[in-house]
């Protein structure tokens, strides 16, 4: 049987157990992530938004875009990409087309960056998920995406 989570009980519905469980799977497995990300200098956000920026090459994203395509939503956007910016991980142009749009791009030292980085977290997701068999995780990626894609409450 697998391992109880310390907010499991008999009172609790399934589906709460289920949402707990989720919360306190996703959890571990980002502090394991993030563990990763510290010993580059990075947070977690600012890993996602180099993911995000590399995808959006050479065009670049402006910032409510980044924010809409990030895993877990910063309040502020606006903070984090400063402080990238400021550590020389991305770029901000203002478009000369429309002087309201700000334009952001991953620079040549976040590029770098975020490839010797590639393969430590592939080799970290391997490890995460070596126990399960690859049937099982195509079973479990599509429960999960299909919580994910389903009608809100």
């Amino acid at each position: 049987m697998g391992v109880r989570s310390k907010f499991s009980g008999s009172s609790n519905s399934l589906e709460n157990r289920i949402f707990v469980a989720l919360l306190e799977t996703a959890d571990t497995l980002a502090q394991e992530a993030e563990q990763l990300l510290k010993a580059a200098g990075l947070t977690g956000a600012q890993y996602n938004v180099l993911r995000i920026l590399r995808g959006a090459e050479p065009k670049g994203l402006a910032c409510r875009a980044i924010g809409d395509r990030m895993i877990s939503h910063d309040p502020d956007m606006t903070r984090l990409l400063d402080c990238m910016e400021k550590h020389g991980l991305i770029t901000r142009e203002r478009q000369s087309d429309d002087r309201r749009v700000v334009k952001t791009r991953i620079s040549a030292q976040g590029l770098s960056l975020l490839k010797t980085l590639d393969q430590p977290v592939r080799d970290l997701h391997k490890r995460q998920f070596r126990h399960m068999s690859a049937p099982r995780l195509k079973i479990l990626s599509d429960l999960l995406e299909e919580v994910r894609v389903r009608k809100p409450a």
